[in-house]
């Protein structure tokens, strides 16, 4: 336990210091290839869960220890254990334990009878604590305070619900390949595999519980695929035909892309600005047997590697602050920031800009954001709809979290 407090609290350090979870993550695990796969496991899992749950576990912090404490990481490792003890399975006393030891290896150990006398008294007076905490709206939702004001105007109806929502679990939803399947036909097969699942819609597929990849019937070869529900739509939105020239203009990790190859015979264009992310497009095509053109660069700047030759469909995947997927990366709500809008806007305005010439007479691009802010979404349309005379909104759709899908936003333009 104790290599894995001391790694769960150096991932929640490296988010404070504006890296993304995953990052973090891959940080984490260069150094330590010797993890064996559970404590890999436990660590992702408490990492995720402080993450989740830092709006109660800080207020809880600051009844126990009004003032913030001289050395973060100890706030940190207080942080974890209190997750520990509140969330998990984990043996009190063990918790404890070797918190206190952790705390014994920073600054000078000076701090060691703190934590004790922290963790014991908790221990005494959990539910005390707990109630007053809710006291505190970032305590009771698990949000920043400028997070839940700014869904409470978006969605006076819906607020709570999404808050609640984004702050659970997410499930494990399959794409059943349309070229191979159906999502009545996967379920038999799920079945015979001792996995109980149920439909959301034609190829798609929600397991009760997340499995391993390797224990899915037909992954290795191509014939289904993880996926969210909300994010299944873009393609079945775009409605591709045999024969039309696709661009997936922000591709990686090529989920969507796979999906527009599996609905009709495309000539596809997936461009990717992060050297770093196109070998995963690649291999999720190799997985499929589906093939597309690969192309490194910017799609705001599409002279660096377009032919000429228009577009009949366009998917601009745009930027955003992904807070519609906050329940897979619960480190996003507190690493954005308000100003975080205003920078996004640009990128995304010049992302569509760039791409609208791209796109053929009566033609279809889709504009999609992971995003439940209207900044980014309706109001980033309704902007782009003044710029563009010979472009009209064909269907606009805002999913919000729930236990079906995460939260996204699409917008069908046609150009006349």
């Amino acid at each position: 336990m104790h290599r894995t407090q001391e790694l769960a609290v150096q991932a929640i350090e490296m988010v404070d210091n504006g890296r993304t979870l995953t990052e973090a993550f891959a940080r984490l695990l260069r150094p330590n290839a010797d993890l064996s796969a559970p404590t890999r496991g436990a660590v992702q899992d408490i990492s995720y869960g402080v993450l989740r749950h830092r709006g109660e576990l800080s207020a809880w912090l600051r009844l126990l220890v009004p003032r913030a404490l001289p050395e973060k990481r100890v706030e940190y490792l207080l942080l974890v254990a209190l997750y520990q003890l509140t969330y998990t399975r984990a043996a009190p006393y063990a918790v404890v334990d070797h918190a206190v030891k952790h705390a014994g290896r920073v600054a000078g150990g000076r701090l060691k009878g703190l934590v004790n006398g922290v963790l014991r008294n908790y221990q005494r007076n959990a539910e005390s604590l707990r109630e007053q905490a809710l006291q505190n709206d970032e305590a009771r939702y698990n949000h920043p305070l400028w997070w839940i004001r700014a869904l409470r105007t978006a969605y006076p109806q819906d607020w709570m619900r999404v808050l609640e929502a984004s702050n659970t679990h997410p499930p494990m939803t399959l794409r059943v390949n349309a070229r191979h399947g159906d999502a009545q036909g996967y379920l038999a097969e799920l079945a015979a595999a001792g996995l109980s699942a149920r439909a959301l819609g034609s190829h798609a597929v929600m397991l009760d519980k997340p499995v391993p990849v390797r224990e899915l019937p037909g992954f290795a070869e191509g014939r289904v695929s993880v996926q969210d529900f909300g994010a299944q739509r873009a393609a079945q939105l775009l409605a591709p035909e045999n024969g039309m020239r696709v661009l997936d203009a922000c591709a990686a990790p090529g989920g969507k892309t796979c999906h527009l190859l599996e609905l009709a015979d495309v000539e596809m264009t997936a461009v990717e600005i992060d050297a770093t992310r196109l070998p995963r497009v690649r291999e999720n095509l190799e997985r499929l047997h589906l093939a597309a053109q690969l192309a490194l660069g910017n799609a705001a700047d599409p002279e660096s590697w377009w032919d000429g030759r228009p577009f009949d469909r366009i998917l601009a995947d745009v930027p955003c602050t992904a807070s519609g997927v906050v329940r897979r990366h619960p480190d996003i709500k507190w690493l954005r920031r308000p100003g975080d809008f205003a920078e996004l806007a640009r990128q995304q305005r010049v992302l569509v800009d760039a791409l609208w010439p791209l796109l053929a007479s009566g033609g279809k691009m889709l504009y999609a954001t992971c995003s439940i802010m209207p900044e980014e979404n309706a109001g980033q349309i309704e902007a782009f709809l003044e710029r563009h005379p010979d472009a009209s909104l064909a269907h606009a759709e805002q999913l919000l979290p729930d236990p079906d899908h995460d939260g996204f936003y699409y917008a069908l333009l046609e150009k006349s």
